[in-house]
């Protein structure tokens, strides 16, 4: 029994009235009537309860709560190929993002009931309300919320209430003490007790500010008149505890029939999927979930001694963690928890105890392997099974198909997977992957830093969410097949994108993902958008995509020709029109542009034959240095670029850097410049160390700045050497501070020591063959 909010239905909204249960109707069937049992949703104390309960009893037919829709999908829950936790999913035919999910794990009461009845021929029926209206109502969710609802208050946690008249500041440690820790010789004694107090509660709180389950309610009566029509009182319901007072108490059929009038209704889809114990955790976000899905289910499973086969069961977990732990802290830590259990008052130890025994014993005091065995343990990564047989989307069939052929078994648990993209088999995990995010199936990321779109080698993190069935779903609408359903989505995709960028970007998608027959929609789409578009920042903006796709699609045995003719007039246009770009942008542009101009630089770079091209983008990057109406910001950053090239010597690059810091120049404008030559993540620092000349340059201007200007400069200079290594930004002090006459900048003795007046090409192709060695022989094309 949880609170009413997280009985895993979607309902829908009623304002009629709450009418007052009567707290002393009977709940074991004694009296000839059903037998009620109200549980806990996911607590293992219930599910056996239920389990002895029925066993007593054996009913005729088990009604349980949960989306009526369900009927036709009760069997499934009977094949060898289902493993709990698995969650019956329910969402809107043709808007498979509305959809609600009713978990089960094998300590579930439900799901207990539901496995008792098929395994001796008893009939089984959903009574909760259908999907139907939950997914037709505005805020198809199981949570009704936290907001105030006029006359009731505030929405009341049953557990609790309880927990509180009890004495107990914690809910979870009163509900394990008063069900999960305590055996009963009589099944049904706490669930007469818990259906006492859940009348109480009800006649105190009426429908406790949640009024959907008056429509709810009301359903689950009609529900139950029928099959005790249909099987007279052999009949046993399995529901929320809170639902029993209303389940037991005298109503008309024409009242109930009254609340359901009217309700809205939407054509829904049904299915099993798996769920995982993290899903269960309350801190997943789940209202119906609990905090130690994972403890919980040791409760459940353990034929005897649960303490001291948790206890063994943390210590192999420790072990295989290389943490030192043997048999005798084993016996310790049971002494201890059984201990703390005696002092604070419980029947037996709780999960608090041995936490804590776990932490002073096992752990030795240290929260660091504690969080692992709470992660691993308490909580857990347990992922569910479901058979083949399962109603499912075409799209999701053939992704199962795809990831047996595959070998990519989805897990609850986060892994990192290497592709080799010349290997055929991870060059086909690679295209999958890459067609699900297509799709907006977020099963795997790659791992930026790792690999890179220029290597033979991919790193993709991999987790499979329960919500990615959702997901697939949404994509069905798209194809039958992942390849079908990804290429349309592109063809989409580029007819209807804004940007250039946008859809240079898709290309590449289109590329990664090996979506040949997508590729001639999107390539006219980037045509057509390119001969149109005249802004030269989009156009710089669009090209580093398809100059990554052109320089390595190769390898991944995609075609890349038709690319070519694009990105090359994409990069015609730009050296024609970055020039005048460039003139006259305010401050935030001009950081914008530089940039762009990093990224055509790199992007120019990766073209395949384009020699003659870089040879023009010299040409412009040089343009761009020597013009004085080109921001300070763009004019140091092509003086760098045309440096690092080799395009320029370093008595030209001082003499621009002389030029840019001469008394003329405006100090913000000077600042500027410096940004742009020796700023960001371009290795400045480094320059700055072995080129002293430069050094001097920057620090006999910075020494000249008027006291007036400088206040308006040493943001822009402090943001500029700021991104320096700690090492580099120590080492320019030292140079700063000895002054020319020590060696300091300015200090004109040709040459650094140890280093050589200029480079010496021989010595530093000698290393070459060790990096062919080390790295391989790709590595350094």
């Amino acid at each position: 029994m949880t609170s009413p909010s997280t009985a895993g239905a979607a309902s829908t909204s009623s304002t009629s009235p709450s009418t007052p249960a009567s707290p002393s109707t009977s709940t074991s069937g004694r009296g000839g009537g059903p037998l009620v049992l109200g549980v806990r949703h996911h607590g293992p104390g219930s599910a056996r309860g239920v389990r002895a309960a029925l066993e007593a009893a054996k009913p005729a037919v088990v009604l349980v709560e949960g989306p009526a829709e369900a009927d036709a999908l009760v069997e499934l829950a009977g094949d060898p190929g289902m493993r709990p936790p698995v969650a019956l999913l329910a969402h809107a035919a043709d808007d498979p993002g509305r959809a609600s999910f009713w978990p089960m794990a094998a300590f579930s009461p439900e799901w207990v009931a539901i496995r008792w009845a098929l395994d001796r021929g008893a009939a089984v029926r959903f009574i909760d309300l259908p999907a139907a209206h939950g997914l037709a109502a505005a805020d198809p969710t199981w949570d009704d919320g936290e907001e105030e609802v006029s006359g009731s208050g505030l929405r009341i946690d049953p557990v609790a209430e309880l927990a509180r008249v009890a004495g107990y500041e914690d809910a979870e440690r009163w509900w394990e003490d008063v069900v999960e820790l305590r055996g009963d010789e009589d099944p049904t004694a706490p669930f007469e007790a818990l259906a006492e107090a859940m009348g109480a509660l009800r006649e105190a709180y009426g429908h406790g500010g949640h009024p959907r389950d008056l429509v709810r309610e009301a359903h689950m009566r009609i529900r139950l008149r029928a099959a005790r029509k249909e099987f007279g009182d052999a009949v046993a319901v399995v529901c929320g505890a809170w639902h029993v007072p209303a389940l037991t108490r005298k109503t008309t059929v024409a009242a109930d029939r009254a609340l359901l009038k009217g309700l809205p209704k939407v054509k829904t889809e049904m299915t099993w999927v798996p769920w995982t114990h993290r899903r269960l955790a309350r801190r997943s976000g789940y209202g119906a979930g609990i905090e130690a899905p994972g403890w919980y289910a040791h409760l459940f499973a353990a034929p005897d001694r649960p303490v001291e086969r948790w206890m063994t069961k943390v210590a192999g977990l420790l072990r295989a963690e290389d943490h030192l732990v043997s048999s005798a802290h084993v016996i310790e830590a049971v002494r201890l928890a059984e201990t703390l259990a005696a002092l604070r008052g419980r029947p037996h130890p709780g999960l608090d105890e041995t936490t804590d025994a776990v932490r002073a014993v096992l752990c030795e005091g240290s929260d660091v392997p504690l969080d692992l065995v709470r992660d691993r343990l308490v909580v857990g990564d347990v992922l569910g099974e479901v058979p083949d047989s399962a109603p499912a989307v075409p799209l999701q069939r053939d992704l199962a198909r795809r990831q047996r052929t595959l070998r990519l078994k989805p897990e609850a648990t986060e892994r990192d997977l290497d592709l080799d993209l010349r290997k055929d088999m991870d060059g086909e995990r690679s295209r999958l992957l890459h067609r699900l995010r297509l799709l907006g199936v977020g099963w795997g990321e790659p791992v930026t830093g790792r690999s890179g779109t220029g290597t033979f080698r991919e790193t993709w993190r991999l987790r499979w969410e329960p919500e990615l069935h959702v997901q697939v779903a949404e994509a069905g609408v798209w194809g039958t097949t992942v390849e079908a359903a990804a290429t349309a989505r592109a063809r989409s995709r580029a007819l209807g994108a804004a940007a250039l960028a946008d859809i240079t970007a898709l290309a590449e998608q289109c590329l990664l993902a090996g979506l040949t027959d997508a590729l001639p929609v999107v390539m006219r789409a980037l045509a057509d958008r390119a001969a149109l578009d005249t802004d030269v920042a989009h156009l710089a903006q669009a090209l580093p995509a398809l100059a990554r796709s052109l320089r390595y699609g190769d390898v991944r045995g995609t075609g890349t020709a038709a690319l070519a003719e694009v990105a090359a007039g994409l990069a015609e246009r730009i050296c024609v029109g970055l020039p005048p770009a460039c003139t006259g942008l305010d401050t935030d542009a001009a950081g914008a542009m530089r940039e762009r101009i990093d990224e055509v630089h790199q992007a120019i770079g990766l073209l395949p034959g384009a020699d003659g091209l870089t040879d023009r983008w010299a040409g412009v990057l040089r343009r761009l240095a020597d013009r004085d109406r080109i921001p300070g910001i763009l004019r140091g950053r092509a003086a760098r670029l045309l440096l690092d090239e080799g395009r320029i010597a370093e008595d030209e690059a001082a003499l621009l850097m002389s030029r840019a810091l001469s008394p003329g120049t405006p100090p913000a404008d000077a600042a500027a410049w410096i940004d742009g030559f020796v700023g960001g993540a371009s290795g400045g620092g480094l320059l700055l160390v072995h080129d002293e000349r430069l050094l001097g340059l920057v620090d006999d201007w910075l020494t000249d700045v008027p006291a007036e200007a400088f206040t308006d400069v040493l943001p822009l200079l402090r943001r500029t050497f700021s991104g320096y290594e700690p090492g580099v930004r120590r080492t320019l002090g030292e140079l700063v501070a000895r002054g020319p006459q020590a060696g300091g900048p300015g200090h004109t003795t040709p040459g650094v020591p140890g280093f050589a007046p200029t480079p010496d090409r021989d010595r530093a192709d000698a290393v070459l063959p060790l990096l062919h060695l080390v790295l391989g022989t790709e590595a350094l094309v």
